[in-house]
């Protein structure tokens, strides 16, 4: 099992973090711009770990060079079942440096959208606190 499926399992948000490099950039399937750099990544990976439901994954599949992972999962966000693949790519120290997250269908990627947004200024004080904590 991968290291960060074990993290995520697990739900150790500290150890999600330490595979996540500096100058991570984490794609969300709800919003359109990326979100770039360690603090905020984690922070809205805690985020999902609080929103999430049921959370399992289900399979993953690794590129020959072992760089490129995708992990699929289910979960439920406000009643609504999804399914969804993290998309990783680790850099040449073996870090997340390209996290990008899909779902379907649209009816839970919108209870998806809804539940992060209630989360978004916890995640900002968050990433805040944490960039402030780094210098």
């Amino acid at each position: 099992m991968h290291p960060f499926r074990k993290a995520v399992e697990e739900r150790d948000s500290a150890a999600i973090e330490a595979l996540l490099a500096d100058n991570v950039v984490f794609t969300s399937p709800v919003a359109f711009k990326p979100y770039p750099g360690k603090p905020l990544t984690a922070a809205i990976l805690r985020g999902v770990l609080r929103v999430f439901e049921d959370f399992r994954y289900i399979r993953e599949i690794t590129d020959p060079g072992g760089r490129d992972h995708a992990l699929v999962f289910e979960a439920t966000v406000a009643g609504k079942r999804l399914t969804g693949c993290d998309f990783l790519h680790f850099d040449e120290d073996g870090k997340i440096d390209d996290f990008m997250v899909m779902v379907r269908p649209l009816s839970a990627a919108t209870a998806l959208a809804e539940a992060m947004g209630a989360q978004f200024d916890r995640i900002q004080s968050e990433a805040i606190a944490a960039s402030t904590d780094a210098q």
